[in-house]
């Protein structure tokens, strides 16, 4: 057993020393890394990676920098890596596509995947010849490896069967000392898959190598793009002192295998387009089965035209290398937190990032250099300046829906910014009157933009609000027939505050934006936002306030007179909200449209009352025809018959007035209303 535990330590030893004598997975040497100088961490989760560095090569022996990434960062790397050599000019990046350790390994006449061991090792090459040690030198071809059953209660035991030139010999493999292999190739391919398995390291990990071809020493730079963990800021706003401070803290994350060793570190704040496309895994495309063009007609095919081809030069320009941005300085520290009643000296003033425009983004550069050891993190100064601000209550409206619902309204500072830097959002932590006073939250702060925190609420103050909504009419005209209202619809909200404090507050009420209204009252606000209106308030000491609010939303609706019923028409009419014009205009057409009405009930009547008549003409007349004129009855029938003749002449001598009567009546009514303007 301990001499098998040699020959694995050997194997073990094998692998060692072939990556010791610098052979890459690809054959090559191992060669020189460049020093890393300069990272710049941005918000949108990526890094951008900086080496720079002497090389020294020739052509026929280019100068090799090894780069080693995890797994799921060389997408990025492959798609942004940038290579700047004064010399070389066909510089090539060479790796191992993915899965290829395993390939590569199935490959070779010693498969070495899945571990295997030495048993399986030898199984696989039978027929091979061998030398080995057992402890005597022995050679012959290998016939098998098999497990056999020693004496008694012993464990099983791997023998090796070799032909030798005297013939078949078992050889129980833990008496094998060593061995090698007389075939060169086999030799060479096993030391080529333990070289692979020495040069992956890491399942994680995943090298690139790159070669850049040039004669003599030279300065090499080289960036990439990977991703790394979001930097994070976090501020402290101190409001105990008469000019507030604002301290901003970056929090940097080296989640790499590499330690940063002195390097200048940048951290931009900005939302630049970033994603990962898979170059990394080769990708094969689905290809159609044709048949064979044995015979027939060509298929037609169109081709697009040639695009021209551009070259893009891009550059990374460094936030430090743009116009820096000047810094406010700050004669001390932000939270010395110093009380009234304190003999704490003040701390220096702490050495703050450079803030720098980087194109549409803007970047904080460490002043000094940053060693970070790999899977750690720290805390480095931001920016640190006096800021403006004002403290108050702020009364969010939105929050109470209507009556019987309170609230309190929140602890608030609007703070400006002054530091002449672009803040990025983070937490805040408030401090007033010597001590913590709450959290709050700020969002991307731009140089010279105002605005609101909060970090609690003020329980001695209470809110409420009342609802309430009215429609006016505020104008009546009318043209061609169609008469136009024009409405407001007023919203109004009260809100009542009630301070149970003994001191006096400044209130700030925010009030919901009504779309489509305008507000009313009051006349004038403190500022307005995309979503609601912001009033200045005095809350007294021990006090209730009232604070009304109204919007105003004009409406438009047009009637068209001809349409409308008699119920309709005559609630116009009769409508108060009307002038009197108005409503004068419209009993006119009223009574007109009353006339009308009436002459068109006229008419009708005449003409069902000739039909009426009509109808008996009809009927005596068949009567007459059944039971002859010269009879008695039939005598009767005739003169029935003259008489109803008369009628229906008579009938139709009235029914001509009247048709013009209706006429008229209608014509007036109509040209009244094409003509009725106000």
């Amino acid at each position: 057993m301990k001499k098998h535990i040699l020959l694995s330590g050997a194997l073990l030893f094998l692998c060692g020393a072939l990556a010791a004598e610098g052979l890459s997975e690809n054959g090559g040497r191992q060669g020189k890394s460049l020093p890393l100088r300069r990272v710049t961490l941005f918000s949108s989760g990526v890094g951008f990676f900086e080496h720079e560095g002497d090389l020294s090569g020739t052509a026929a022996a280019p100068a090799e920098v090894p780069l080693a990434f995890e797994a799921g960062a060389v997408n990025d790397a492959l798609k942004s890596l940038l290579v700047s050599d004064p010399v070389c000019t066909a510089p090539s990046l060479h790796y191992g596509a993915e899965n290829s350790l395993i390939r590569t390994l199935r490959s070779l006449r010693v498969d070495l995947s899945g571990e295997p061991g030495l048993a399986d090792i030898l199984g696989s090459l039978r027929g091979e010849e061998i030398e080995i040690r057992a402890p005597e030198p022995l050679s012959g071809l290998i016939v098998f490896v098999e497990k056999r059953q020693g004496r008694y209660d012993a464990p099983q035991e791997l023998t090796l069967g070799l032909l030798t030139g005297e013939g078949l010999r078992a050889v129980p493999l833990q008496s094998v000392v060593s061995f090698s292999f007389k075939n060169a190739t086999i030799e060479a391919e096993l030391r080529r898959g333990l070289a692979s398995i020495a040069a992956a390291g890491s399942t994680d990990t995943r090298t690139l190598l790159l070669r850049l071809p040039g004669e003599g020493s030279r300065n090499v730079r080289l960036s990439y793009v990977i991703p790394t963990p979001v930097w994070k800021a976090a501020y402290r706003l101190d409001l105990s002192g008469e000019t507030p401070r604002l301290q901003g803290w970056a929090i940097v994350d080296n989640d790499s295998d590499t330690d940063w060793q002195e390097l200048t570190v940048s951290l931009v704040n900005g939302r630049p387009v970033s994603f990962v496309q898979n170059l990394y895994p080769p990708y094969r495309v689905a290809r159609p089965v044709l048949p064979l063009a044995i015979a027939g007609t060509a298929e037609a095919s169109v081709r697009g035209a040639a695009l021209e081809e551009e070259e893009e030069e891009r550059v990374f320009e460094a936030a430090a290398d743009s116009t820096a941005y000047a810094r406010q300085s700050a004669p001390r520290p932000l939270l010395s937190l110093k009380r009234a009643d304190s003999a704490v000296p003040e701390a220096a003033p702490l050495e703050t990032a450079r803030g720098a425009a980087a194109g549409d983004q803007f970047a904080f550069t460490l002043p000094q250099k940053v060693t970070l050891e790999r899977r750690t993190s720290a805390m480095f100064p931001l920016v640190e300046a006096l800021v403006p601000a004002e403290k108050m209550l702020v009364l969010a409206g939105g929050r109470i829906g209507g009556a019987g619902q309170t609230t309190h309204p929140e602890l608030c500072a609007e703070i400006t910014n002054s530091s002449g830097m672009r803040l990025p959002a983070g937490p805040v932590t408030v401090y007033d009157g010597g001590t913590y006073a709450g959290d709050a939250l700020l969002a991307f702060l731009s140089e010279g933009e105002k605005r609101l925190i909060s970090w609690g609420e003020d329980a001695a103050v209470t809110a409420s609000a009342a609802n309430s909504s009215a429609r006016f009419i505020t104008a009546v005209t009318a043209a061609k027939g169609v008469m136009t209202l024009k409405r407001k619809l007023v919203y109004e909200k009260t809100y009542t505050v009630k301070n149970a404090s003994p001191t006096s507050r400044a209130l700030v009420i925010e009030h919901p934006i009504t779309r489509g209204a305008a507000l009313s009252e009051p006349a004038k606000y403190r500022e307005k936002t995309a979503d609601l209106y912001r009033f200045d308030a005095a809350l007294k000491a021990a006090g209730t306030l009232t604070f009304t609010v109204k919007e105003e939303q004009p409406l438009s609706e047009q009637v068209v007179l001809a349409r409308l019923g008699d119920e309709a028409f005559a609630a116009y009419a009769a409508s108060a909200e009307l002038p009197d014009k108005a409503r004068a205009a419209l009993e006119k057409a009223i009574n007109l449209k009353q006339a009308a009405q009436k002459a068109a009930a006229d008419e009708t009547a005449l003409e069902k009352e000739r039909g009426r008549l009509a109808e008996e003409q009809d009927r005596v007349r068949k009567n007459l025809e059944a039971v002859g004129n010269t009879s008695p009855q039939g005598a009767s029938y005739l003169a029935r018959l003259a008489a109803l003749d008369t009628d229906i002449d008579s009938l139709a001598s009235r029914l001509v007035p009247a048709r013009e009567a209706f006429r008229a009546a209608k014509q007036a009514y109509d040209d009244y209303l094409a003509a009725l303007e106000w």
